[in-house]
């Protein structure tokens, strides 16, 4: 069965009210491939106004994390009710930066996993190794290990609900990249990680940009990216959609 491509454009802590109708008005001016769904993740500030911008059209709406219970006493998060009722139907999880700066754990995006599939959210779970970890040759051990422990417990019929981006660390934000056929592998090994991800949609993140997104994209594994400074410019990310358009055409 052919995978659907998916482009996520993770804005991080990018963008106004203002900024954010801006650019998804220009993101809706141009045409999108067929066969590519393409999802933004605005700050949460400005879920409602993308919300408005979007309800014409086909780009769908995600958010960049959230807290795994419906509602309680944690200053300062957002609930998945809250995000569901804003629209949001996607939601990051596991970003390293939330595992870094955050101390976000395994066990914590596992419950988050669970909170999102019950509220009709799909997960897009990231995982990835540091630069100390790759160039010690840990990398398969250490996504495979992210990778299980998001989905532990859950039917396979569940995971396959999910999307699984691979973002190295050592690439996000550094114009680093890794190779294609690297990338390709390590995607691979995820996906045979945990029953339920053979069909599961994989996404490579990390530096991928207009120049790179095709041989990327090229690769059998690799279903779409997530996507982070090269979304915050139409021309750019629109640059990586319209690269996913010859995988959306592959038989």
């Amino acid at each position: 069965m052919r995978r659907r491509p998916l482009i996520v454009g993770n804005w991080k802590m990018h963008k106004t009210i203002a900024e954010t109708r801006a650019l998804l008005r220009e993101l809706r001016a141009a045409p999108l491939p067929p066969g590519v769904e393409v999802v933004v993740a605005p700050p949460f500030t400005a879920l409602p106004a993308a919300r408005e911008e979007l309800r014409e059209g086909t780009i769908e709406l995600g958010a960049q994390t959230m807290h795994q219970a419906n509602h309680g006493p944690y200053t300062g998060e957002i609930s998945p009710v809250m995000l569901h009722e804003l629209g949001v139907r996607w939601v990051i999880l596991g970003h390293s930066e939330r595992r870094a700066y955050f101390s976000e754990t395994d066990d914590a995006v596992a419950h988050k996993v669970r909170a999102a599939l019950a509220h009709g959210i799909t997960p897009i779970v990231a995982v990835g190794e540091t630069a100390t970890e790759h160039e010690e040759h840990a990398t398969l051990t250490r996504v495979t290990l992210q990778a299980r422990a998001a989905f532990a417990g859950l039917a396979p019929e569940d995971v396959g609900r999910c999307v699984v981006a691979y973002e190295p660390i050592w690439a996000i934000g550094s114009g680093l990249v890794e190779e294609p056929a690297g990338a390709n592998a390590v995607i691979g090994s995820i996906r045979a990680a945990v029953e339920g991800l053979e069909q599961t949609r994989m996404l490579y993140g990390g530096s991928m940009k207009g120049e790179n997104a095709a041989a990327l994209l090229a690769q059998p594994e690799i279903d779409g990216g997530l996507i982070g400074g090269a979304s915050l410019q139409a021309a750019s990310f629109l640059a990586i959609v319209e690269a996913a358009r010859a995988r959306a055409q592959t038989p």
